[in-house]
C-alpha cells in the first residue's frame, strides 16, 4: 500500500506534533502555587525562592509565585483571602490566634523552633548601654501583629520586666532606616539582617530571642496553608513538602546555596556562613514537627494571642504536616 506526498505530509505533520506534545508536557503539567513569604530574604525563609533557583520544585512538577510581605499579619490575611496559597515565616501564636477565630488556615510545617535568630539592637552611639538602661519613655520595635517579633517582643517585655512602648515597624530594612534615623528607640532584626553592620560596629546588639529560656525549643514560626487549598490540592502539596525538606537539606549541603544567597543579598559569603553557624543551625529549620506546643500556647495565652489553650482535637485539626 502506497501513500501520496500529502498522505506522507500529514502523517509527518501528526508525529511532529505528537513529539511536540511530549516536549511540552512536562511545562504544562508543572502545578503553580502562590506564597506569601514574610521577611522574604531572611535565610530561615529562603527554602522557596532557593529552592526555585536550584530547581528542586520544578523536579516535583511546581512552580512557585513568591511574594514578600512586611510580616505575619499581611502573610496569613493573604493566606486566609486566598491570594497566596501557602505563607512562609508565620509566628505560630498569630496562627494560632487565626485559627481558633475560624481562619480557613493550617500548619503545613514547622518553619523555625528555638529562637537564635532574632534580636533588638540600638545604634552605637546610643546612650542604652544594656537592657537595665531600657525605660518607659523608649520605643522598641516589632515588625507586625502576630508576627514572631510581636511574640519574642512580648515574652522579653516580661522576661525583663520592660516599660518600653512596642512599635510596629515593618521589616528589618524599614526598620535600620528607623533606628539608625532615630525614629524608633531600639529596633529589631532577624538574621543574617544586620550582621555586616555588626561587623561594622555601627549597631549593639541588646537582647536575643535565646535569652527566653523557655523559647529555646518552641516552633515560633510556622509554613500556613489555606484550608480549601490543602484539602482541594492535597498531592500539590504533598509534593510541595517534599521539594521543600529537599530544599532544607540542599541549603545546608551545597556550596551553590550560599552562593546563590551571597549573590542576592550582596553578602559576603563568610557572612552567610555565620548567620548559619550561629543563628540558623539546619535543626532549627526542621520542617516536620512542631514542638513544645503546649509552651508555645502558654506565652500566647501570655501575650493575648489566645484565651485558652486549643484541645488535642482542634491540634489535629490545626497541624497536618504530610508525613515524609
Amino acid at each position: 500500500m502506497e501513500f501520496s506526498i500529502w498522505s506522507r505530509r500529514a502523517v509527518c505533520a501528526g508525529f511532529a506534533a505528537a513529539l511536540t506534545g511530549l516536549v511540552t508536557m512536562p511545562a504544562q503539567a508543572q502545578d503553580k502555587l502562590k506564597l506569601a513569604i514574610g521577611q522574604i530574604d531572611a535565610w530561615a525563609n529562603q527554602a522557596p525562592t532557593l529552592g526555585m533557583k536550584a530547581g528542586i520544585f520544578q523536579k516535583h512538577g511546581i512552580v512557585l509565585e513568591n511574594f514578600g510581605t512586611q510580616g505575619a499579619g499581611e502573610t496569613i490575611q493573604a493566606v486566609v483571602s486566598g491570594s497566596a496559597d501557602i505563607g512562609i515565616g508565620v509566628g505560630t501564636p498569630g496562627a494560632l490566634r487565626a485559627f481558633v477565630k475560624g481562619a480557613p488556615l493550617r500548619v503545613l510545617a514547622a518553619g523555625y523552633t528555638g529562637v537564635e535568630d532574632i534580636y533588638w539592637f540600638v545604634p552605637t552611639n546610643s546612650p542604652i548601654r544594656d537592657v537595665k538602661g531600657i525605660t518607659a519613655d523608649h520605643t522598641i520595635a516589632y515588625s507586625t501583629s502576630g508576627s514572631t517579633s510581636d511574640s519574642v517582643l512580648l515574652a522579653l517585655i516580661q522576661h525583663y520586666g520592660l516599660k518600653a512602648k512596642p512599635t510596629k515597624t515593618g521589616g528589618p530594612p524599614a526598620t535600620l532606616t528607623m533606628a539608625m534615623s532615630g525614629q524608633v528607640d531600639i529596633g529589631w532584626s532577624v538574621a543574617p539582617f544586620g550582621l555586616k553592620e555588626l561587623q561594622a560596629k555601627t549597631i549593639r546588639v541588646l537582647m536575643r530571642g535565646s535569652d527566653i529560656p523557655s523559647m529555646a525549643h518552641q516552633t515560633v514560626r510556622v509554613e500556613i496553608v489555606n484550608a480549601n487549598a490543602l484539602k482541594e490540592r492535597h498531592d500539590v502539596m504533598v509534593r510541595f513538602m517534599k521539594a521543600y525538606r529537599e530544599t532544607v537539606d540542599w541549603m545546608y549541603s551545597s556550596p551553590d546555596a550560599v552562593k546563590f544567597y551571597s549573590e542576592s543579598m550582596r553578602m559576603a559569603p563568610e557572612l552567610v556562613e555565620l548567620q548559619k553557624k550561629e543563628f540558623n543551625p539546619k535543626a532549627a529549620m526542621n520542617p516536620d514537627k512542631v514542638t513544645d506546643i503546649d509552651l508555645v500556647m502558654q506565652d500566647a495565652i501570655a501575650g493575648k494571642f489566645l484565651d485558652q489553650p486549643l484541645t488535642k482535637e482542634q491540634l489535629a485539626e490545626f497541624i497536618q504536616i504530610p508525613p515524609r
